[in-house]
Formats: structure tokens, C-alpha cells, sequence
């Protein structure tokens, strides 16, 4: 009924790639799970994000990660004019708009 400890360290091969393999396998197999379930799905919120920055244009109402609702009177490179109420302006990172609620027609330039 016993086994020897003799004959178990006798029956064991030396060290060899198969073993090596069979110990990183579990490791490897978390990593692609953690890639497919946690850093993928990031990665493409991110990308539907910067779409969305890029898209924005003048007349569209936004809502700002500080729960801020205004229309967009002028965009920049990374600064956006946004007016919150009647004659009030702020202006505010492009970088910090979490959603456009409604998209505005396009408006023709007065300045050409």
C-alpha cells in the first residue's frame, strides 16, 4: 500500500522541455484570457472614444465627464467652447466629453 520514496523519485524523467511546458501552460492560458477579456475590450472603447472626440463639431450637444450638458459654440485642437446656458461660455478639454447626446447641422463660417 505504500509507496516507496525510493521507487517515486526513480520513476520521475529529468527535467526536460514537456516539463517545463506543462508547468507554464496554466499561466499562459490566464494571460490570453485576461488579454481577451480585460485589455481588448478596453482598447476598443478607447478607439470608439477618439472617434468620437474627432467627430465632434460645432452645434452638437455634449455631456463632460463632470456632468456638465452645453452646446458646442467652437471646437479647437484639444479645447472646446462650450456654452452651458445663455451667453455662458466655458471652455473646457476635448478630452473630457463622455457622450454627444444630439449631433448639430453643420453651421457656415461667418468669418469667409
Amino acid at each position: 500500500m505504500l509507496i516507496s520514496t525510493a521507487y517515486a523519485q526513480a520513476a520521475g524523467a529529468a527535467p526536460g522541455g514537456s516539463d517545463l511546458l506543462i508547468q507554464f501552460l496554466p499561466l499562459v492560458l490566464i494571460l490570453v484570457v485576461f488579454y481577451f477579456l480585460m485589455i481588448r475590450p478596453q482598447q476598443k472603447r478607447a478607439k470608439e472614444h477618439r472617434a468620437l472626440l474627432s467627430a465632434v463639431r460645432r452645434g452638437d450637444t455634449v455631456v463632460t465627464m463632470s456632468g456638465l450638458i452645453g452646446k458646442v459654440a467652437k471646437v479647437q485642437d484639444n479645447e472646446i467652447l462650450l456654452e452651458i446656458a445663455e451667453g455662458v461660455r466655458v471652455r473646457i478639454l476635448k478630452s473630457t466629453i463622455s457622450e454627444v447626446r444630439t449631433k448639430g447641422q453643420p453651421v457656415a463660417d461667418d468669418e469667409k
